[in-house]
């Protein structure tokens, strides 16, 4: 898997991510909570950190956790939640290493479809099921991994044209479509989210008022 990537907006950071799979996956699990090209360059960050160019399942899973959770949380921590990302990514690369022998392309290279490949990225530890499908899309659309029904088990990440996630970034056109859509999106689902509430305090605003009288009285 080599690729030209730009997600975490740094060249050696990109780099990395096009030749590697682990370290594709780890900023794929550190991509929430914070702007993306954070969580992107921070397999590059572990790399680097642990003296090396790039990441290895066995290493991480069988490193003291506290040593860990450490080297996550030195300055420029590698995510706004450091102890927390540093488990969860242990947690991924123990699985990795227990169900795949430590080879994070091997949860894609044999995939039968689409519903295969969703069924076993849904299954990492740290992988909800939007995760599963912003990350199926990118392996689609940016890794060439496109196994029959991918577009359809990604939903609407998998849609040719859309700037929905990172499967959609490019460079930094497509970043800034990328992040217009979700603060639209954001805005979209307050709306939805406050105007239920708002009806029913009207409603129940009609209901304790008497006929004859306005809630103003």
């Amino acid at each position: 898997m080599t690729t030209t990537i730009h997600l975490a907006q740094q060249p050696e950071a990109d780099e990395l991510l096009g030749r590697s799979p682990l370290a594709a996956l780890v900023g794929m699990l550190l991509d929430q909570q914070v702007p993306m090209e954070w969580a992107f360059s921070g397999p590059f960050t572990i790399a680097r950190r642990l003296g090396g160019d790039d990441l290895d399942a066995h290493e991480i899973a069988a490193y003291d956790p506290e040593s860990f959770a450490a080297l996550l949380s030195a300055k420029p921590a590698v995510h706004r939640y450091p102890g927390a990302m540093a488990k969860r990514v242990q947690q991924l690369c123990r699985y990795l290493v227990d169900e795949y022998g430590g080879d994070a392309a091997a949860v894609w290279a044999d995939a039968a479809d689409g519903r295969e490949l969703l069924d076993r990225l849904l299954a990492l530890p740290g992988f909800g099921r939007q995760k599963a499908q912003i990350f199926l899309a990118l392996l689609g659309k940016q890794y060439g991994v496109r196994p029959r029904g991918w577009r359809e088990a990604a939903g609407a990440y998998g849609e040719e044209g859309a700037y929905r996630s990172a499967a959609d970034i490019t460079g930094p056109e497509s970043l800034a479509r990328v992040r217009a859509y979700k603060q639209e999106a954001k805005r979209a689902a307050k709306t939805a989210k406050t105007a239920p509430t708002s009806k029913a305090s009207t409603d129940r605003t009609k209901s304790t008022t008497k006929p004859g009288t306005s809630a103003a009285e």
